[in-house]
């Protein structure tokens, strides 16, 4: 199964639909309440419901998640109500539409619970109605909408986004140590179609550290990424050199940081990242580790991009 250990925890929502074709007369028999087998809606919510808890048992590759909430509509085929799900060759028949929707607080997707949900709801309507339709035909089952996780990208990654990245490190600066957590955030961030503008190192200094990242402020560099310097070491300056250059801390995002990390190491407690910002720019100090890196970016991005919006008074 694909590791997913990396995926942040967030809201998770789908939305499916699909379509069990019948004759009118069989409309007619539900209308009627006169099944054979009884109640009809009822037992196929139940079987959706039943099928959503198994999809990880059905689907191979399927991660368990935790079903939060979940609920399937059923509603007759009309054209009124249904135009804007299908084409209109379905209008030319009458059916069962079945529309669900879930929530999950989770790591992955529920997309596929909901859709499992409706198949088999589908089924369970299917046979129900076997011993008086011959014709029902089960189709047009699809994902109508999903949110959280990638599917938010867009939503807080807005314009062409562009940031600096300040190395900090005595050993780096002095040419005796290659590079590697730095190079891990430009990576990740091109990955994001965020633009590097410009990327330096500088040794442990609180003047050199400062020097730079007010340069950048001057520059109107809207997001300045820093590694190196926030851990216990007598070198270790980074923290107290944006300190008292900040104008207003964010610590939401530091401890985001540190929370993200303490579920993969203890070690994680021990960091003093900081976050803040200086007139419009958002600085954020993560640490110097590739390992440390590559977590606090999972932790926080690309949420903090929202930030430019709410630093120019746009809001949320």
């Amino acid at each position: 199964m694909r590791d997913i250990t990396h995926k942040q925890i967030t809201l998770r929502t789908a939305k499916a639909i699909g379509i069990l074709f019948c004759s009118p007369a069989t409309i007619e028999l539900i209308k009627n309440n006169q099944l054979p087998k009884g109640n009809l809606f009822d037992v196929a919510r139940a079987a959706g419901f039943v099928g959503a808890k198994a999809t990880p048992q059905l689907l191979p590759h399927c991660h368990p998640v935790t079903i939060d909430g979940m609920d399937l509509h059923f509603d007759f085929l009309d054209k009124h109500d249904h135009v804007e799900y299908f084409d209109e060759a379905v209008f030319k028949r009458t059916g069962i539409v079945i529309t669900g929707e879930a929530k999950s607080i989770g790591r992955t997707g529920i997309e596929m619970e909901m859709l499992t949900a409706v198949s088999v709801a589908a089924l369970e309507i299917y046979d129900m109605l076997k011993p008086v339709d011959r014709n029902l035909e089960i189709g047009h089952i699809k994902l109508l909408e999903k949110r959280g996780g990638k599917s938010d990208r867009d939503r807080f990654i807005k314009g062409d986004p562009f940031c600096a990245i300040l190395v900090c490190s005595d050993s780096t600066a002095a040419g005796e140590r290659e590079d590697k957590s730095g190079k891990l955030i430009q990576e990740t961030l091109e990955g994001l179609k965020v633009l590097v503008k410009d990327f330096k190192v500088v040794a442990d200094d609180i003047e050199s550290i400062q020097h730079q990242v007010m340069k950048w402020v001057n520059d109107d560099i809207p997001f300045v990424f820093i590694t190196g310097g926030t851990g216990l070491g007598p070198n270790d300056v980074t923290t107290e050199a944006l300190k008292e250059i900040i104008s207003r801390e964010v610590p939401g995002i530091a401890e985001a940081m540190r929370s993200y990390g303490q579920m993969r190491t203890p070690l994680a407690m021990l960091s003093r990242s900081v976050a803040g910002t200086i007139n419009d720019t958002l600085i954020i100090s993560l640490p110097g580790s590739v390992a440390g890196v590559r977590e606090s970016l999972e932790a926080v991005l690309p949420a903090v991009f929202h930030a430019a919006s709410m630093i120019k008074g746009e809001g949320h």
